[in-house]
């Protein structure tokens, strides 16, 4: 009986049916293995892009988005070729591969610029990939109601892991280096793969493919289409057109301050321990107050506001703050409008922008999500980077780029609030759909 009323209170607390705690507690567990290795790497990253030269950043980004334009159709051509349910399983350990093999070409080469910008590169790609392919799973795996309200938690584990990756990676940089923090984060990136699969079982039994949920593609087939049907369901797709000009504006916003962030990060610390430690104490400031907002905010926002504010409150206060900027330019409002941004993305934009795929067929969630999520989010950084080189060359990058950032944020902001209201009205009408269903 203690034990069913103590089910019942976490059931509640975590805004779940009771049916539902084992599936939102393994997507949290699966965010936060995978969130804790990816930012014991992060660090490490931006140390990396600092040793490249932060006057070639934008020759990184370039490359870096040059990268996706031959991964993304192997990823769909995979995706084609592989049952769904086994997809994820291709996807992680091919990565955490490559960091084994990061492990063992550091060992040879510990200071080599070259190996730098190649991981610089690699962890770009890296991160994107394995975190759209994460949310992808998460909305093959739940219906779009249940979306609204479990994606705040499971975005939380993400938080935790935010918060446990740049403690370890400040703690045992001096003890394993980064050749040991690599090999951890491989191993994190392994355990996913038991948590996955038991997701991908509790889905036919109480999740999207349930008995009397909509229809949806069996996970035992591989998804149809070709290498190019990402883009062509995009091009094909005013909504999906629409999530695209949001993660371009994102992206750009995100670019134009990360700029500020590397440059006045390398003027003031110039050792790459200091640099690992600097960024893992800003991801460590992150993610506590990404995870405060997550437990107490974001599904109760998505449950009585909808999407639509979850998408359009960080734009917003991004568009004051770069005002401010332009006002008062100063590292101390930097670094609070970086943090703030990054705060407002894990707690609000991340999970209001998967809830935006919820409702679609698998082909969008895996194909489209994944282009719009690494292409295109990659060509945001691109451009953006090197308009921010071209303002800087031009002697006006910080007051006009402050301005135009805060352009970027205010399109960016009511294009969230257009997208968030399509998404509540389309779940609205799937929720009526399955009323009568049932009745």
């Amino acid at each position: 009986m203690r034990m069913s009323s103590n089910l019942h209170r976490l059931s509640l607390a975590l805004n779940a049916r009771e049916h539902e705690l084992r599936p939102a507690v393994c997507g949290f567990l699966l965010f936060l293995c995978l969130f804790a290795g990816y930012f014991m790497l992060r660090p490490i990253r931006e140390s990396m892009g600092i040793a490249a030269g932060v006057d070639n950043l934008q020759w990184l980004f370039t490359v870096t988005f040059l990268v996706m334009l031959v991964a993304v159709p192997l990823f769909a051509w995979l995706s084609s070729h592989v049952q769904r349910r086994y997809f994820v399983d291709w996807v992680y350990g091919f990565f955490a591969a490559n960091l084994l093999g990061f492990v063992a070409l550091f060992q040879l080469w510990p200071e080599g610029p070259w190996l730098a910008r190649v991981f610089y590169v690699w962890i770009s790609v890296f991160n994107l990939f394995v975190v759209s392919v994460a949310w992808s799973l998460m909305t093959d795996v739940f219906d779009g109601e249940q979306a609204k309200r479990l994606f705040a938690f499971i975005a939380a584990g993400a938080s935790v892991g935010g918060l446990v990756g740049p403690a370890l990676s400040t703690l045992l940089i001096g003890l394993i280096g980064t050749s040991g923090l690599m090999l951890l984060a491989a191993l994190l990136l392994g355990s996913t793969l038991i948590l996955k699969h038991s997701l991908m079982q509790w889905r036919e039994e109480g999740g999207a493919g349930r008995p009397g949920a909509a229809p949806t593609q069996s996970p035992r087939h591989p998804l149809p289409g070709n290498p190019f049907s990402g883009l062509m369901a995009v091009l094909g797709s005013p909504y999906l057109l629409g999530i695209a000009g949001f993660v371009v504006l994102l992206a750009t916003v995100t670019t134009f301050l990360y700029f500020e962030q590397a440059r006045l990060v390398a003027e003031q610390f110039p050792g790459r321990e200091a640099q690992v430690r600097v960024f893992g104490t800003i991801d460590l400031i992150v993610q506590v107050g990404a995870l405060l907002a997550q437990l107490f905010l974001t599904g109760r926002i998505a449950q009585t506001m909808g999407v639509r504010v979850l998408l359009a409150i960080v734009p917003l206060l991004m568009c004051a703050g770069f005002v401010g900027l332009a006002l008062a330019p100063g590292f101390v409002l930097l670094a609070t409008l970086m943090i703030v941004r990054r705060i407002g993305e894990y707690a609000f934009v991340r999970p209001g922008r998967e809830m935006l795929f919820a409702p679609l067929d698998p082909e969008s969630k895996y194909k489209a999500k994944n282009f719009i999520d690494t292409v295109v989010y990659r060509a945001g950084d691109a451009a953006s980077s090197w308009v921010k080189s071209l303002l800087d060359m031009l002697g006006q990058g910080a007051g006009l780029a402050a301005l135009i950032g805060a352009l970027c944020a205010l399109l960016w902001g009511g294009l969230g609030w257009q997208l968030g209201r399509q998404a509540d009205r389309q779940q609205n009408q799937a929720g009526a759909a399955a009323s009568l269903v049932e009745v």
